[in-house]
């Protein structure tokens, strides 16, 4: 049976979290989600983790917690959308398990955003400059083992493209 983990990547809003919940029910899969995971860890949601303690300290937590998560099996893993620009935690995918990036236009990302005040990173930028860090992401992104393009899909549609892929690489 197909044992790697199965690891979401992509910008905030990108729908990582349900897509991963919903794969990892389909899969019988553990679903883990990292954003939530640190914030048991630290007690403290991540808007006031990057508010208190920084970003610096919210990457320094994101990475061990990420390591953590990622020597599991079995499971799909939703990373925080800067998680997979980290080093280290790219390679600890690559040995273990398959990185799909659910990727969409700049233009769905923002709307996405815009309806969401929980992302620290973006509370204070304009489109411009959200545009800038995804340009900057992207670059990261591509590394991933396969690329999901989500844009006039729903949620199902993403779910059963990743279910094929497994199925395709674990025959």
């Amino acid at each position: 049976m197909f044992k790697k983990n199965i690891v979401l990547i992509g910008m905030m809003a990108a729908g990582k979290t349900t897509i991963g919940f919903k794969l990892a029910k389909k899969l019988n899969y553990q679903f883990i989600d990292v954003d939530t995971e640190i914030e048991k860890h630290e007690n403290e949601k991540i808007v006031d983790i990057f508010q208190n303690k920084g970003e610096d300290y919210f990457r320094k937590i994101e990475e061990k917690i990420s390591l953590i998560f990622l020597e599991k099996k079995g499971s799909v893993i939703s990373l925080g959308g800067g998680a997979f620009l980290n080093d280290k935690i790219r390679k600890k995918i690559k040995r273990n398990s398959y990185s799909f990036w659910l990727n969409w236009k700049i233009k769905t990302i923002l709307t996405r955003i815009s309806k969401n005040q929980r992302r620290p990173l973006t509370l204070n930028l304009s489109n411009k400059e959200i545009g800038n860090l995804y340009k900057k992401r992207v670059k990261f992104y591509k590394l991933s083992e396969f690329k999901v393009n989500c844009e006039n899909k729903n949620k199902n549609e993403i779910i059963n493209q990743i279910s094929k892929i497994i199925e395709n690489e674990s025959s």
